[in-house]
């Protein structure tokens, strides 16, 4: 008896074939080879831009301030994957986001201090509100255009670029709207908009326990519904990773302190002794970076756990047979538009209170970035493949690029250059993918 249960648990375990070690390893873990190879890329980027840069790049400051600028871009990429999965596209969300953070700028500088005051503490969530009010709205209407007046999305998002940087304008006369609501600054980061160092360390072992309980729970429904079980080497392996990866992240973050007048005007309000070295007070992870990993936690979930999500991934997989099946994809489409729109406002939040401003060149290009870092992150133009955390990584990828040519000093119009030869690149990569694997 004990011998079948043996041989039962054997056959139910992933198989790994013979090869190089690498190869069995990815077989075991069931790691993404297209994940994989982008984590490697991001890797040569950081390594030859710290050369390059003479030690800069690979520091707690850049890297915490690269994350604080990717923020706003992986928030937008995660909503742009369901709309390129669908065999759509949408260029108009960086002018969209100019348009909804001018918005917002104008409803907490010049209404809501008439309505309540200068200073009242539900600015901030009223402004939060308007917007992404205003971002579902915008996108519903773009979307039912696109869904029920069968307008090519091309064209309807093309439209809409022109329109609401137009819009932008129109709002303020070419007006930059300045200074932003306090609270409300602190989703774009700084020292202030950090949790610190404690803080962080806590998020990290909840990082640490969420990983574990989900390998540990996957496993069981594995087990359950009789699906190959990985080896239990590879579960500790990804747990181990899950968590040093979760623990590096923090103790980067960490690393980056106040700056000194900013710490010692903290300490002279808060009656602190200031050592001779210096009051080092750690940022910990920005706000701004929280409110990206959880958008992404959430859009992971919508679109690979609800029957939302399957519906999205049928429709571009087989438009058609989606339709012959009972899916009503035009009110998909309306609803991944609107929430295309509803992300584009939280970008806006997240970009405009980093400025601690609404500017008229506020997105500009945001979209081809927001495109890139989909596509990069393993999203199909042709439809049906794509990932949220492919995505995001393909925003790090994008501004990882962006930041080590500013470091270098190199201008505008080369990295400009640079940032469409990648996009090309990583279609071109797209297609052999997709060509191989018909």
């Amino acid at each position: 008896m004990a011998e079948n249960d043996a041989i039962s648990a054997t056959r139910n375990t992933v198989g790994v074939s013979g090869g190089n070690p690498i190869a069995r390893f990815v077989q075991a873990t069931e790691l993404d080879t297209r994940l994989l190879g982008m984590v490697g890329a991001l890797v040569l980027i950081w390594v030859g831009f710290h050369v390059l840069s003479g030690g800069l790049f690979i520091t707690p400051r850049n890297l915490w301030n690269l994350s604080v600028q990717t923020a706003s871009i992986a928030v937008m990429a995660t909503g742009m994957v369901l709309v390129i999965v669908t065999r759509n596209i949408d260029l108009s969300v960086g002018s969209m986001l100019g348009f909804v953070g001018m918005i917002m700028g104008v409803t907490q500088v010049e209404i809501l201090p008439d309505i309540l005051g200068l200073g009242h503490p539900l600015t901030w969530v009223i402004t939060l509100a308007v917007g992404i009010a205003l971002g579902v709205l915008i996108g519903g209407v773009q979307g039912t255009i696109i869904a029920y007046l069968r307008v090519p999305a091309f064209i309807v998002t093309l439209g809409g670029m022109l329109i609401w940087r137009g819009a932008a304008w129109w709002v303020t006369s070419g007006r930059t709207v300045a200074p932003l609501d306090r609270t409300f600054q602190l989703i774009g980061g700084g020292p202030s908009g950090a949790v610190g160092a404690f803080a962080s360390w806590a998020i990290a072992a909840v990082a640490c326990v969420g990983i574990i309980v989900y390998l540990y729970y996957a496993r069981r429904q594995r087990h359950r519904f009789n699906f190959p079980l990985r080896p239990v080497w590879a579960e500790i392996t990804l747990a181990v990773l899950g968590c040093g990866l979760a623990i590096a992240t923090v103790a980067v973050f960490n690393a980056y302190p106040w700056p000194v007048r900013i710490a010692e005007r903290y300490a002279e309000a808060n009656n602190l002794p200031v050592p001779d070295g210096g009051l080092f007070i750690s940022h910990g992870i920005a706000i701004p970076v929280l409110i990206a990993v959880g958008i992404g936690i959430v859009m992971t979930f919508v679109s690979t756990r609800t029957r939302f999500g399957r519906y999205v991934f049928a429709m571009g997989g087989n438009p058609e047979a989606a339709e012959l099946a009972g899916i009503n994809t035009r009110w998909v489409t309306v609803k991944i538009f609107m929430i295309m729109g509803a992300l584009v406002a939280i970008s806006a939040s997240i970009a405009t209170a980093r400025l601690n401003a609404s500017t008229n060149a506020l997105g500009q290009l945001d979209e081809l970035y927001v495109i890139a870092a989909a596509v990069i992150g393993g999203t199909s133009l042709g439809g049906g493949v794509g990932t949220i955390v492919g995505a995001m990584l393909g925003a790090l990828v994008m501004q990882s690029l962006q930041s080590g040519m500013v470091l270098m000093g190199l201008d505008s119009p080369l990295q400009a250059i640079v940032v469409g030869l990648v996009l090309v690149f990583a279609v071109w990569l797209d297609t052999l993918y997709r060509n191989r694997a018909q």
